[in-house]
């Protein structure tokens, strides 16, 4: 069973990404502060959920949170800052969003840099400890998955909307066949020894 917060007793708000070994698409990372009496046995680090599920428990967290924000960070980005600052700078900006300010940030992971003056701890595996945690990977995950289906529209022969713009083999192939799209992250390994890709 999931703990409700890592802080007890102050305001504290969960933050988590998703998409960072992505080879396409932003990565995109949220935040969420619970109601101290919230409470749901389905919610879970979204990697143990079917889609199913981490859809109707994003629009619980997003009807039941106190507050929530999210934010991609889009591959130029990613290019620039590298994949771990991108990462850290996308739960910045949806922290910047609560409408309530933290006391406590419980962050998933081992790296983040201050948020202003607030207080935080790095937790490893927190998704599948915290529900603050596991709420936002749930509308991290559930928001890039519904980006990379929309852009999907735009490139389908990148399968996007079921592989996410993982490292997959048929998305490796795809790109090998047809090159890389606006929405590839040129800073990353693409192919295996970039098979002479044309940047």
């Amino acid at each position: 069973m999931l703990k409700l917060k890592y802080h007890k007793d102050l305001i504290e708000c969960g933050t988590d990404e998703a998409g960072r070994g992505c080879l396409a698409g932003p990565v995109t990372a949220a935040a969420v502060i619970l109601k101290d009496n919230f409470k749901n046995k389905l919610l879970n680090d979204s990697k143990q959920l079917s889609e199913k599920n981490r859809n109707s428990l994003r629009l619980l967290i997003e009807k039941k949170a106190v507050c929530y924000g999210v934010a991609h960070v889009m591959m130029e980005e990613i290019d620039e800052i590298n994949i771990l600052n991108a990462s850290i700078l996308g739960m910045h900006r949806s922290i910047d969003q609560l409408q309530t300010i933290p006391e406590h940030i419980a962050v998933d992971g081992n790296k983040f840099k201050a948020y202003q003056e607030i207080p935080h701890a790095c937790i490893i595996k927190g998704d599948a400890k915290f529900l603050n945690i596991a709420a936002a990977s749930i509308l991290a995950k559930t928001y890039r998955d519904e980006y990379m289906a929309k852009i999907h529209e735009e490139y389908p022969m990148y399968n996007w909307k079921q592989n996410k713009g993982y490292p997959t083999k048929q998305h490796r192939e795809a790109i090998k066949k047809y090159g890389i799209t606006k929405y590839h992250r040129k800073s990353f390994r693409l192919l295996p020894d970039q098979l002479a890709l044309k940047l």
